[in-house]
């Protein structure tokens, strides 16, 4: 266990219905790294993430951010949910979706003023939405929206985001405007934790990674995890992974050339 972890997780468990989704999960996440999740569907990765934020209960196990609890350090957490769990019809602004992110910091009797619009306007810019300001949210694309709520994260200044698949959803040029945002932030010092669907681009994004398919398969340097046998381990028939020789190296990560669904 790494005493310096930015996230701790011991011996959690979570059930739906009498089923386990998420069992006995043990990682240490370290501080100032791009930590990618995957696994299949069903696997527990958004879970996880709410799981960890107190938005779904565990039935056992416990979680610590730099070594204290999520109430003591939630100013220092920013979240990204999935784009499909919010509801874009509702009358607001971008900017103003933007500045709920200052409310963490402010509390919810204090009203904002000049200096927090500064910010949340500059959050904007960084994400390439300044002009969009006063638009409505129902009038975005789904990649504008996403801009957006990670502008709504990047107020809160946090040292510990989670991003629930960030990049779903997207188009190219909005996934590497996503990317390039996060690789500053870590840069920085931040910590990214993402759940990320994409394997073709595990290697190239992340530098730490856990995969996931209920229990953890692996978790450490993506170079050590992203290996063919814990692939096979974590999606079994779902996948089917060629490498050049169209023969699956289990020793080293593969070379997609290929992936194909089971039916």
């Amino acid at each position: 266990m790494d005493t310096n972890a930015a996230v701790k997780v011991k011996h959690l468990t979570v059930s739906y219905h009498n089923k386990p989704v998420l069992w006995d999960v043990n990682v240490d996440i370290p501080a100032g790294v791009m930590a990618g999740i995957v696994g299949p569907n069903g696997a527990g990765k958004s879970t996880l993430i709410k799981s960890l934020l107190g938005l779904v209960p565990p039935l056992s196990g416990s979680v610590s951010f730099h070594g204290q609890t999520y109430k003591a350090q939630r100013k220092r957490i920013g979240y990204v949910p999935q784009r499909s769990s919010v509801d874009w019809d509702f009358p607001t602004t971008v900017l103003d979706v933007v500045m709920m992110g200052l409310y963490g910091r402010l509390g919810w009797i204090k009203r904002p003023g000049r200096k927090e619009r500064h910010e949340a306007l500059e959050a904007l810019d960084m994400v390439g939405m300044h002009d969009f300001a006063g638009r409505q949210i129902s009038q975005l694309s789904g990649g504008q929206q996403q801009r957006v709520f990670l502008a709504r994260a990047l107020v809160q200044q946090a040292d510990i985001y989670f991003l629930d698949e960030p990049m779903a959803g997207v188009d190219a040029t909005t996934e590497r405007a996503i990317i390039d945002i996060l690789c500053r932030l870590r840069d920085a010092g931040k910590t990214l934790i993402v759940v990320h669907h994409d394997l073709q681009t595990v290697q190239s994004y992340f530098d730490w990674l856990l995969m996931l398919n209920v229990q953890v398969i692996g978790a450490g340097p993506v170079n050590e995890i992203f290996t063919g046998e814990n692939l096979k381990r974590a999606y079994g028939g779902q996948i089917a992974l060629l490498n050049e020789g169209n023969v699956l190296n289990t020793n080293k990560a593969p070379d997609f050339t290929a992936l194909e669904r089971a039916e």
